[in-house]
């Protein structure tokens, strides 16, 4: 080849190139997205809604300023719904069957939308409540989130300051808990203004125990409730708690709504606010039947509102029944990520819907079960667990059974019910047999708290309820607390000790083992701190109070790889007890 042709092929080559980058230049920006997820928050608790015993006008401002979504489903609880979210599936197929001991953690195979966006570039953080497992591979950090501030329990007993964690290590919030976690958000949101970003803020109120910020509970303390439950089992001063809790969700919604403004970025990030199932409580929810736990409408259905001002026509109401399955695909495609994954979603991209793109679309089945309960939903009728038939798009209340109206949408939806329990069942086993995993290699710490552990002897769990519990009465030799563990990769930990122990009991000396290792330590110092939370609440809570646990150091121990018992017991009791237990910390040494 002669000069001229190289010259000649090279300025050919060279033009490419500059038109490819000019071309780049001009590819627009990938939208940001937000998710703010409530913990057991009404339909009925925004005043967009119809409820004049409260005002949420930054919330009301998404749905004004984009969409609002008037059949959009959840889970009856809290973890599946979670799951469902993260995961674009039915919560059963990613292993997700209830709220704590192992139930609520998605299968490690199941591929998540913060997977899905960091793949395509994407910054990611998670601040809040997890409550889908805990320890690594389940932890967030595992799940495609770089960044976690928070709690992985399905619920927290202080809300003032409370002891949560960063990325696996414990550390002490600041403040109220939802003013924390959206001050993590915004601190995000302004190290990422030059990229694009996934915020995920799975907010824990207005969760029980009932605690609110002073500024938010004076306005309710005394406000007179003109709009009541369906029900006669409405205590009002709950009521007034949790709308106090929800206005701090609002204000904190619009701190984060103000940041994107501030940022100039307000126009192209999408931002949605949903609830992750209905309300534990009786209070207004338009009449709807029951609540969290049913699966009948008042604890399925969840407010959406969703924006993006570069793209949503504000004012956009959707009609078309729409879950928390479909927000995968949905942000996936409003974002142009391909949402490849690993498993067949149960969830469908609404976007042409919503971008007012296609005003036609299919009718689905939507399955919303728990425990016992099946209940089927199409965009007009629920066949519910009790096997009565509603017109929903008429009797949202669900008061007259139109089963012999309609006899073969009845016998339909019916044994897609059955169909749907056939699955569940074939798809979770009849025991759980997966193992808490201990000193994963790719995560400095692991948490292996009471609530995932076995009490035996005379130790007695604090509360039923085992999220924030701790182990207390631990009176005998012969006591013990054991947990089946995994330990993925051999090494070298250091453990820290978080507990109580009363003046003149000091002294105790315990055995911790696995497999063939074994760390022998001493409690040599007492700490009897009272019981705290109730000083915060504003109504006396079913869950167990809390304490300032004392965190010590108790050696080192190698932890070979297996599976088996992790064992916690006292060889020689100085006192009447030996502790009150509330977690080990193990840190994997280099």
């Amino acid at each position: 080849m002669d000069k001229f042709k190289i010259l000649f092929f090279l300025s050919i080559v060279s033009c490419f190139l500059h038109a490819c980058k000019e071309k780049e230049a001009e590819k627009p920006p990938q939208p940001n997205v937000v998710i703010i997820l409530s913990d057991d928050q009404a339909w009925g608790d925004l005043s967009i809604n119809g409820n004049k015993n409260i005002e949420t006008p930054h919330i009301d401002g998404i749905a004004n300023a984009g969409a609002i979504f008037n059949n959009f489903y959840v889970a009856a609880v809290c973890s599946p719904t979670r799951a469902e979210l993260l995961t674009g599936r039915y919560s059963f197929r990613s292993g997700v069957y209830g709220t704590g001991g192992g139930a609520e953690r998605m299968d490690i195979d199941e591929t998540t939308i913060a997977e899905v966006f960091k793949k395509a570039g994407y910054e990611t953080a998670a601040y809040g409540k997890w409550h889908n497992g805990m320890q690594y591979p389940y932890h967030p950090n595992a799940r495609g989130f770089d960044d976690f501030y928070g709690f992985c329990s399905g619920h927290w007993g202080n809300y003032f300051s409370p002891m949560l964690e960063h990325n696996g290590e414990i550390v002490d919030g600041k403040g109220f808990i939802i003013d924390d976690f959206t001050n993590h958000g915004l601190e995000f949101i302004e190290n990422n203004k030059n990229k694009p970003f996934l915020l995920y803020l799975p907010y824990n109120t207005p969760h029980t125990p009932l605690q609110a910020p002073e500024e938010n509970w004076t306005h309710f303390k005394n406000k007179e409730i003109t709009m009541l439950a369906n029900t006669d089992d409405e205590n009002l001063t709950e009521t007034r708690a949790a709308l106090a809790m929800c206005e701090n969700i609002d204000d904190n919604v619009g701190r984060v709504i103000n940041k994107l403004k501030q940022l100039n970025l307000e126009a192209n990030t999408i931002v949605l606010f949903f609830s992750d199932n209905g309300p534990a409580k009786a209070r207004w929810n338009g009449n709807m039947k029951k609540r969290k736990g049913s699966t009948e409408e008042g604890g399925v259905r969840s407010p959406l509102v969703m924006k993006w001002p570069k793209k949503i026509k504000a004012g956009t109401k959707i009609e078309r029944l729409v879950s928390a399955i479909d927000l995968l695909p949905t942000l996936s495609e409003l974002c142009g990520i391909d949402y490849k994954t690993n498993k067949p979603l149960d969830g469908i991209s609404f976007k042409n819907t919503l971008l007012g793109n296609s005003v036609k679309f299919k009718d689905r089945f939507l399955l919303n079960a728990w425990k016992d309960q099946i209940s089927i939903r199409t965009q007009k009728y629920r066949l519910s667990y009790d096997d009565k038939l509603y017109d929903i798009e008429n009797d949202r209340a669900q008061q007259n059974d139109i089963s012999l109206d309609v006899p073969e949408i009845k016998n339909r939806l019916k044994n897609k019910a059955l169909a749907f329990k056939k699955t569940i069942n074939e798809e979770l086993p009849e025991i759980d047999e997966r193992p808490f995993f201990v000193g994963h290699p790719d995560m400095k710490f692991t948490q292996i708290p009471a609530r995932d552990g076995n009490a035996h002897g005379n130790i007695k769990r604090s509360n039923r309820w085992p999220n924030c519990s701790f182990f207390t009465n631990w009176v005998s030799l012969k006591d013990s607390i054991t947990w089946q563990v995994k330990v993925p990769e051999t090494g070298r930990f250091k453990v820290k000790l978080f507990y109580t122990c009363p003046k003149g009991d000091e002294g105790s000396l315990l055995q911790l083992s696995f497999l063939e290792n074994k760390l022998t330590f001493n409690i040599k110092e007492s700490h009897d701190p009272p019981l705290i939370g109730m000083e915060k609440d504003l109504v006396p809570r079913i869950e167990s109070y809390v304490k300032d646990w004392k965190q010590v150091d108790i050696g080192n121990i190698t932890l070979q790889e297996g599976t088996g018992e992790l064992a916690l017991k006292a060889l020689e009791m100085a006192g009447k007890s030996i502790m009150d237990f509330r977690l080990l910390l193990f840190e994997r040494i280099p």
